[in-house]
């Protein structure tokens, strides 16, 4: 090819970045597509290391186990006693746990996948950012789904769990929870865009994590508690949530909880896949 024509075909193509920032620039496949591919991907790393699956379903079991026997004895509380045991009042809680430690694990993924170089080859590739993100908190929440099933097995035949709202309310209960964890995970992917650093990461989860879940109704009712950490815990997101995941699950009256714990889950989503997607750019 002669240096006049090199010259023309260099003229004629699109800058760089251009078709990665123009989707009409790009026809070889649609976001739906994407997005199934990049999922699949993530789906195979996570469950293509036996041990790294055995771990992940233990985690979950082990937890389970430890809170149910530590605190056994706020069964006999007022407000919990009527569960019929602490394990029932227990379990929903241990379920909004799980989601969030699998959303604190979206984010420390992405961080991952950032330091081995996996990132910066998407960011060359003629694909959605949106999708790379969004591909890793379906793929995580399908995670999710299997460890809450094998948290829930194990507390109705180890711990006597009894989820008194029937298939149909623990399959909703599962349903909420999976939609939670799914928000929660987009919060720790914008966390990881925007801190880049495991260390913060670290920090800033130990920080966040352990007052949402302590200053909730996860472990305790909240008419036991101080007036000001009372307070709290009704602010708090999480507590509806849980509220309405031991509702659905225990058979007990849903009122508005379900519907403020899916326009908060959706809310947290919306917000953190806005605040993820533009910090992807920026560091593009």
């Amino acid at each position: 090819m002669s240096r006049h024509s090199l010259g023309a075909t260099a003229a004629a193509a699109p800058p760089r970045g251009a078709v990665r920032d123009d989707p009409r620039q790009w026809t070889g496949s649609s976001f739906r597509v994407q997005v199934w591919v990049l999922t699949q991907r993530s789906l195979r790393s996570a469950f293509g290391d036996a041990r790294l699956v055995f771990l992940g379903l233990l985690q979950p079991v082990v937890l389970l186990l430890l809170f149910s026997q530590v605190f056994a004895g706020v069964g006999t509380l007022p407000g919990v006693a009527e569960y019929g045991g602490y394990i029932n009042f227990l379990m929903p809680a241990t379920m909004v746990n799980i989601a969030m430690t699998s959303a604190m694990g979206s984010g420390a993924g992405l961080l991952a996948e950032t330091y081995t170089g996996v990132l910066g080859r998407f960011r060359r590739m003629p694909i959605s950012l949106l999708s790379v993100l969004l591909a890793r908190t379906l793929s995580d929440t399908a995670r999710l789904a299997v460890q809450l099933a094998v948290a829930i097995v194990a507390a109705v035949l180890a711990l006597g769990f009894s989820a008194r709202g029937g298939v149909l309310g623990m399959t909703a209960a599962l349903a909420v929870t999976l939609v939670v964890g799914w928000g929660l995970g987009w919060v720790f992917v914008a966390l990881a865009t925007w801190l880049k650093k495991p260390e913060t990461m670290q920090a800033v989860t130990f920080i966040a994590v352990f007052p949402l879940m302590f200053g909730s109704s996860a472990y305790m009712p909240l008419d036991t508690m101080p007036a000001w950490m009372r307070a709290v815990s009704t602010v708090n997101p999480l507590t509806y949530a849980i509220d309405a995941i031991r509702a659905l699950s225990l058979g007990r009256p849903v009122g508005m909880s379900v519907v403020l714990a899916l326009v908060l889950a959706l809310t947290t989503a919306t917000l953190g896949a806005t605040a993820a997607t533009r910090n992807f750019r920026r560091s593009a």
